[in-house]
């Protein structure tokens, strides 16, 4: 019987080795390269999504949305929506039955809603799911930590996301964090349907 912990500290978290998505990361764009990426994405049952904005320091400054990641168990495109905006070939992944699952979705499918219009459809949100299951934790790191003993770095979540190069550290985090949600609930359902774990109450 395995047995996960409904919640976890962060002081917890600190001392974990770090893991990263170490698959293929394929930044988009070039609206002439989207069409191919969602082809390509289609072919999966379960996807990975998160999205990233520029930070603001400024009060009353916003941005719009500028990078929506998509990811699979070995691939993840980077789609760089201040250059290439919402083509329909991705508006027609956002609004298909395909599996999309993600975290604190609505915040991301808000973002994407100032882009352009859309029907969201097929998105499963990590954080009612695990909810669900007796799992306290909300954050994506602190979800990834009670299942797996690593911790997800969030260093670059305050990086200057509409830069003209995106640098590694960036992709790999931007990657990681879709890439997550799909090993998250594929572990999940995996124990789901072999029915031999406990979450246990935690006291922190």
């Amino acid at each position: 019987m395995i047995e996960i912990a409904s919640n976890i500290a962060k002081a917890d978290i600190v001392q974990m080795p770090s893991d990263l998505f170490t698959g293929r990361i394929i930044v988009i764009h070039s609206a002439s390269d989207v069409e191919k990426a969602v082809r390509y994405l289609k072919g999966f049952p379960v996807l990975g999504i998160d999205t990233e904005t520029r930070p603001s320091f400024a009060k009353g400054k916003t941005y719009e949305v500028a990078l929506m990641q998509v990811s699979t168990e070995d691939t993840c495109f980077l789609f760089r929506l201040n250059y290439i905006g919402m083509p329909d070939a991705l508006i027609e992944l956002l609004q298909s039955n395909q599996l999309k699952v993600g975290l604190s979705l609505k915040d991301d499918i808000h973002s994407l809603h100032r882009k352009h219009s859309f029907e969201p459809h097929g998105f499963l949100d990590l954080q009612g799911y695990v909810k669900e299951m007796g799992i306290e934790a909300q954050s994506l790191q602190k979800i990834y930590a009670l299942l797996f003993g690593k911790k997800i770095s969030k260093s670059q979540r305050l990086t200057n996301w509409e830069a003209d190069v995106l640098t590694d550290r960036q992709k790999g985090y931007a990657a990681t964090d879709a890439w997550a949600c799909i090993r998250i609930y594929k572990y999940l359902e995996e124990l789901k349907s072999r029915q031999d774990f406990r979450v246990v109450k935690a006291d922190i």
